[in-house]
């Protein structure tokens, strides 16, 4: 089968399909404009960017520059989660240790079980997967800790009277947000080869790759993306909670 090669010329009618997002914008009054054609031109610049980059590391194929490549994927996600933690006395060291034990175990395991080689063409765009699923789940944990926090404040306060420590007061916020950060991962495999197919699944198919492989290697997809989201929102959360509380273990306002 004949690979799929993207025209430039393609490249400039499939704009059209941005449009259609402005002109919904314009009609509803969204205010959404200026944000989809910035989002859309950082996107062609960055990936534009990021093809010559890896062309070269792939090129070269140094362990130090896979690995350095690797801490730069997990430093981004990182700070993207720690920006949509609500909480004024967040830390990113939170989200960077997160980030760290789940991509780094779960790329660990692919590689000590021989599902990947540890080569840039391979670590790398899985590394970008790892920590770009986790990036959400961490920063869904945030979100849920934060309204949570706000929500069953009394419920803490009451725990705390009666002798709790922060972590028993707050277990149930605790699981509630773990549970959160994990479900859109849990539903997507639920549904994954009945209702969507998966971006790597039909890169390859289109690449023209036996539809057998292709879903061989989604199912290490969905097994590799539950691991990193559990790790990640389960760290996240037991690092996090603790923001909450002053040094004197009080809950902050």
């Amino acid at each position: 089968m004949k690979n799929v090669v993207v025209s430039n010329w393609s490249l400039v009618l499939a704009f059209a399909l941005v449009l259609v997002s402005v002109a919904i914008s314009a009609k509803e009054k969204l205010g959404l404009t200026k944000d989809i054609l910035v989002s859309v031109a950082r996107a062609i610049v960055q990936l534009i960017i990021i093809g010559f980059i890896l062309k070269f590391i792939f090129h070269v194929n140094a362990l130090w520059l896979t690995l350095a490549s690797t801490l730069i994927i997990i430093f981004n996600a990182s700070w993207n989660a720690y920006e949509r933690n609500p909480n004024p006395h967040r830390k990113l060291i939170d989200s960077i240790v997160a980030e760290a034990i789940g991509t780094y175990v779960t790329l660990g395991l692919l590689i000590i079980s021989e599902v990947i080689k540890p080569i840039p063409m391979q670590v790398i765009p899985i590394t970008g997967m790892i920590a770009g699923n986790e990036m959400v789940a961490v920063g869904l944990c945030y979100k849920a800790l934060n309204n949570s926090f706000h929500d069953l404040r009394e419920p803490v306060l009451e725990r705390l009277a009666l002798g709790s420590d922060i972590k028993m007061a707050s277990m149930p916020i605790l699981r509630r947000s773990i549970k959160t950060a994990m479900q859109p991962t849990i539903d997507s495999a639920k549904t994954v080869g009945l209702v969507n197919l998966p971006g790597m699944m039909s890169g390859l198919i289109f690449a023209g790759v036996n539809p057998v492989y292709a879903i061989k290697y989604q199912i290490m997809i969905t097994f590799m993306l539950l691991s990193a989201t559990g790790l990640g929102a389960v760290i996240s959360g037991y690092l996090a909670y603790k923001n909450y509380f002053n040094k004197q273990m009080q809950l902050r306002d």
